[in-house]
């Protein structure tokens, strides 16, 4: 083979599969492979996955990511993880699981969501773990499995997340990282340790929890046993890493107070570096800490972005779709071209982006999409544009929250949405913010961990290394004299949800007495 590479392994497992990612040492991207597994929604409000689909796909994916790149396993100089968060597999003294794992998107533990806030308080809460308590939280899952599964919670060693199960498999050792821990409403936030007074209210034992550590600690080498099932040389460094969210923050260049990002993916959330949490009075923010562990990540989530857009391509954009289909391209690009066509403001038309409730900054699950303002002479186009303005709308709520505490004059884009121009333009002029794109934009996550894995075995100083591994590349500035128009429509689009909040709790009992979804 010559002279031998050498690489860094990235894990980024994800909602849909897990991507094995290798990077050369200069954070040049050398080859990826998706393996995908299934997710059971057994019924409302369930959602789960098989925690061996995620270990078949780490170890099929990084034997056809070996293969592909004619990568030697000595060569692989360590591995490291960027994982799924908010999860709750109970796991025995052994790692087996016990049962399948309830992801991040399950909301069955209402019941244990409103114990949780009669016992602690929802404000007190936030002040401790850094975000509201709420059955999208591990705790409140936990909670549920020892309220309705109590075999399962007897025998429970250890809960965890995705990639500590995988490190687990990997090396025998039963980790978490700071990042991943302040996504279960367990971890108090500023102590950066589990929360005696959280645990004690929720009467969880602190032993069911992994032990916390950085991000770039090693958790151990990969084993015997692992070795022959991922085709990695045994006492490869396994290098811990941390929640998808904080490793999407350093991939996207986030690595010093006050840099700020947007992930514009099927959800999106703007999120930035700080040196301590923010803590909103009206609770619309959360907290995460950072890979670097002496930083934090205030954030807030949308849950319909992409996914909103996805929706109109695939219900009004059908004649783009078959197009796109028959002549090559995007049908995204075609809608895109339609939405140019329209004004600043959509012609006065504004979409309510609510598709699938709202988190950040409404915390509303009754709330649902809706058009407003159309008339005779509305155009599709105008409504591809509402569509891209209403997620923007929505996101400058979150920004201005977050520009609040912490100035925030650039945005560094991220995920699948930032390939858009039209949409970059759009967000500009809406939040008035110039946005820098990044070489890597859908690889950030990944890199995040690569560079995580890059610092926990020495071979780079600090989390700062990614600002030349991952370089701005182009920067959309605002158009001052869209400004006005925008103000105007923002604040209507306020004024509407205020106007339907009352009407989407009535047609949400409705929906919930026709069982309909």
């Amino acid at each position: 083979m010559g002279n031998k590479e050498q690489y860094i392994l990235a894990h980024d497992l994800g909602t849909s599969g897990n991507k094995a990612t290798l990077y050369g040492v200069d954070g040049t991207l050398r080859c990826s492979v998706v393996c995908d597994y299934p997710t059971y929604t057994p019924q409302d409000r369930f959602v789960e996955q098989d925690p061996m689909d995620w270990w078949g796909a780490v170890c099929r994916g990084t034997r056809e990511l070996l293969e592909k790149a004619k990568a030697a396993p000595e060569e692989v100089l360590c591995v490291s993880f960027s994982g799924q968060m908010m999860g709750c597999l109970p796991v025995d003294a052994q790692g087996n699981p016990l049962r399948r794992s309830i992801i991040w998107a399950d909301t069955r533990a209402v019941t244990q969501e409103k114990e949780m806030i009669d016992r602690v308080g929802q404000a007190h809460g936030y002040r401790i773990t850094g975000h509201r308590l709420s059955a999208s939280y591990s705790a409140a899952k936990l909670m549920w499995v020892r309220e309705n599964e109590p075999e399962v919670y007897r025998r429970t060693a250890k809960m965890l997340h995705a990639k500590d199960f995988i490190i687990r498999k990997m090396t025998g050792c039963f980790v978490t990282d700071y990042s991943d821990a302040s996504g279960t409403n367990l971890l108090d936030i500023e102590k950066r340790a589990w929360s005696q007074e959280m645990l004690r209210a929720l009467e969880i034992s602190e032993s069911l929890l992994p032990e916390v550590r950085r991000s770039c600690d090693a958790a151990g080498g990969v084993t015997a046993e692992a070795a022959r099932e991922t085709g990695l040389l045994e006492g490869t460094p396994v290098i811990i890493g941390g929640g998808d969210g904080s490793c999407a923050c350093v991939g996207a260049g986030v690595v010093r107070p006050g840099r700020a990002y947007n992930v514009l993916g099927s959800s999106s959330w703007i999120s930035l570096a700080a040196e301590k949490p923010l803590f909103d009075e009206k609770m619309r923010t959360f907290n995460w800490l950072h890979l670097d562990e002496t930083l934090y990540t205030p954030c807030g989530t949308m849950q319909a972005a992409g996914y909103s857009y996805a929706w109109f391509r695939d219900q009004l954009g059908q004649m783009e779709k078959q197009e796109a289909a028959r002549d090559g391209g995007s049908a995204y690009e075609r809608l895109n071209r339609l939405a140019e066509g329209s004004a600043p403001g959509a012609n006065g038309v504004l979409f309510l982006p609510y598709l699938l409730g709202e988190r950040s900054p409404r915390w509303d699950l009754d709330a649902r999409g809706a058009f407003l303002g159309m008339g005779a002479g509305t155009t599709r186009g105008d409504l591809a544009r509402a569509v891209l303005e209403g997620v923007g709308y929505n996101l400058r709520i979150i920004r201005e929250i977050l520009a609040g505490a912490v100035p925030m004059e650039k945005l560094v884009m991220i995920g699948g949405g930032a390939k858009g121009r039209t949409w970059m333009h759009i967000l500009a002029d809406i939040w008035q913010t110039e946005l820098t794109l990044p070489r890597y934009r859908e690889e950030a996550t990944s890199m995040g961990a690569a560079v995580c894995g890059g610092v926990g075995i020495g071979l780079y100083p600090d989390y700062s290394v990614i600002e030349r591994m991952n370089p701005d590349e182009d920067v959309i500035r605002p158009n001052p004299e869209n400004a006005k128009a925008y103000d105007a429509a923002f604040e209507l689009f306020n004024d509407a949800y205020d106007a339907l909040a009352p009407l989407y709790k009535k047609m949400s009992v409705r929906r919930e007495g026709g069982r309909a979804s």
